[in-house]
């Protein structure tokens, strides 16, 4: 993709974001690694929903400024992304209601309750907290991005990255309809996951049709467990749970209204 296609699916993205109340204000930020050391960022301090193609910042690979425009001040979240994963081309930073309320209620979206989520997103893991912005926030990033497609950021928001730009907002919005599914779920009693066995053969299929490769076959850690099973098909615990956050339990009646407080606000 030249840089004239990148710019405009770049605002068109924003737009997007902002409509479907993924972002509100100057929240978010997306990006398009244009070439080797080129990548082609929205702007500081801008709506993602009013965007224009000639205010799109444009940074080398260490977020030097190569224009006027300045990029946003969360960029560093996706020059790491890009470094790590050289298959990245793209990243998605935004805040969707549904996958920022498990982030900051300390839990990943790591149930296996949708098929199609396993064949083409995996589980998104938390992180840690680190302060926007700041070396904090990527140092805590650095164990998931390997082995995940989309990450929570405890207290923040959600990021999500593909081969091109169409395939991070997909999966961001992958992740915030699995989440919006997972609360709904709860308040009919809660979801049911699917079986170890029917996991097996979905990651099979994702590694043969090329969604994901055996690299997220444990996502969480990074690595398949001791006996061979993956996460999410199985009950082994792995090391890194308690870093997932403390669960909240909520009553029928509370889950209910935060949902259509939440509803009020989209």
């Amino acid at each position: 993709m030249d840089e004239s296609q990148a710019r405009k699916l770049i605002v068109e993205i924003g737009r997007l974001l902002y409509e479907r109340s993924y972002v509100v204000s100057s929240d978010g930020n997306v990006s398009c690694r244009l070439d080797n050391d080129t990548v082609l960022a929205t702007p500081t301090m801008t709506s993602k929903g009013r965007m224009t193609e000639d205010c799109l910042a444009l940074t080398d690979m260490n977020g030097q400024p190569l224009t006027d425009k300045k990029a946003s001040s969360e960029l560093a979240m996706h020059l790491l992304i890009y470094k790590m994963r050289p298959d990245i081309k793209a990243v998605c930073h935004a805040h969707p209601p549904h996958g920022t309320a498990f982030a900051v209620a300390g839990l990943a979206i790591d149930k296996p309750i949708l098929s199609e989520v396993i064949l083409t997103l995996g589980c998104v893991p938390l992180t840690g907290y680190g302060t926007p912005s700041t070396n904090e926030l990527t140092e805590a990033m650095k164990p998931y991005v390997e082995h995940h497609n989309a990450l929570l950021m405890a207290n923040h928001g959600a990021v999500a990255y593909g081969a091109d730009l169409w395939q991070a907002f997909d999966r961001l919005e992958t992740l915030e309809h699995t989440a919006k599914i997972a609360i709904l779920a709860k308040t009919l009693g809660g979801a049911v996951d699917l079986p170890s066995d029917a996991i097996e053969k979905l990651i099979n299929i994702r590694e043969k049709a090329g969604y994901l490769t055996d690299s997220a076959r444990c996502q969480a850690c990074g690595y398949l467990h001791d006996n061979g099973v993956v996460c999410g098909a199985g009950e082994v615990s792995h090391p890194k749970a308690a870093d997932r956050g403390v669960k909240v339990s909520l009553s029928r009646e509370e889950l209910i209204e935060l949902l259509s407080q939440a509803a009020n606000l989209s």
